[in-house]
């Protein structure tokens, strides 16, 4: 089959430089390697930039065929390039043309990246989230939120810009940067001491939930993921839970997902507290595929290869549109 791997790191593609710019790239490395492994499968494959050319760019590698299903599909690793939404645009594009695509569509993709929206919704299904205030100034009434805090863009995805404050000040200076320089809200919440597990997850009707991921801070004064943590952290897999915890994070993780309207693949990032009492974080609707990243990691643990990974996800994203896999 033709499998066209769309990524975004030309931006130069665009009528305007206009909005808000992704501060994010699926690295094009990472993006060789999935389409390897999707050549192991017996795939022919195009790297193609999700842009403004994309559905040209489609239309010659993939043309439709009369009476037929469409001759080719999307692996979906774009990120975006501006403005609001960035994960939905180039779903937003496929569906409108009529492209079939992995991963989560528009819906799941606007709904998982505004991390005020995602907290809500799974506040109204019971899920734990910890207590959180949306800011512009810092200076807004904290209610009964306590110190430490969590400080990060409403709009970005993992570690992005993350800052742990301890007092009105810093917590004013923080929501200053993300609103200076992501021109966004700022979502601050409690921060929540203790260990911070990983739960990949992998299907629709019928989700497999991958092994846990337990991110290993060893001796860093700040047990927190943030842009300076991320690479002197470790893994540990499957992370050392109790069979009860296990169902737990299993359970929210699922509603989490479902909750979200994601789809095929997705990453849920969660603390639990010194008590054992767990709470979702976010999710991610496309997380990395990198060689050690968390979501290949829990995947490896279960037996996958990376190629047979990709591979799957691929079939899963095929089954969801047609039925049967490929």
């Amino acid at each position: 089959m033709r499998i066209a791997v769309v990524l975004n790191d030309d931006h130069t593609g665009v009528i305007n430089r206009f909005g808000q710019p992704c501060p994010e790239e699926y690295g094009r490395e990472r993006v060789k390697s999935v389409a390897a492994a999707l050549q192991d499968g017996g795939h022919e494959t195009l790297l193609c930039q999700g842009d403004k050319r994309l559905l040209a760019t489609l239309e010659r590698f993939m043309p439709p065929e009369p009476d037929a299903r469409p001759s080719g599909i999307v692996f979906n690793l774009a990120y975006g390039i501006q403005g609001e939404c960035r994960l939905a645009h180039v779903p937003t594009m496929l569906e409108m043309a009529g492209v079939p695509y992995t991963g989560s569509g528009p819906l799941g993709h606007a709904l998982a990246l505004d991390k005020v929206i995602a907290k809500r919704l799974i506040c109204d299904l019971g899920v734990p989230t910890p207590n959180f205030r949306v800011m512009r100034r810092g200076t807004e009434s904290t209610g009964d939120l306590r110190f430490p805090m969590v400080v990060k863009p409403r709009h970005e995805s993992d570690s992005c810009a993350v800052q742990l404050v301890h007092e009105p000040a810093q917590l004013m200076q923080a929501v200053e940067v993300i609103v200076t320089q992501y021109a966004q809200d700022a979502l601050v919440e409690e921060y929540i001491e203790g260990r911070e597990i990983t739960i990949a997850l992998l299907g629709n009707r019928e989700l497999e939930v991958l092994p846990p991921v337990e991110h290993d801070f060893g001796d860093n004064e700040t047990r927190l993921l943030t842009g300076e943590a991320v690479a002197a952290t470790g893994s540990i897999c499957p992370a050392h839970i109790g069979s009860k915890l296990a169902t737990r994070l299993r359970d929210i993780s699922v509603a989490t997902f479902r909750a979200c309207h994601c789809r095929d693949y997705a990453r849920v990032d969660l603390r639990i507290d010194r008590s054992g009492q767990p709470f979702v974080l976010e999710i991610n609707s496309m997380p990395g595929l990198g060689m050690r990243s968390p979501y290949v990691l829990a995947a490896t643990t279960a037996g996958h290869s990376f190629s047979s990974l990709v591979n799957r996800i691929l079939d899963v994203a095929y089954t969801r549109y047609f039925g049967i896999g490929i």
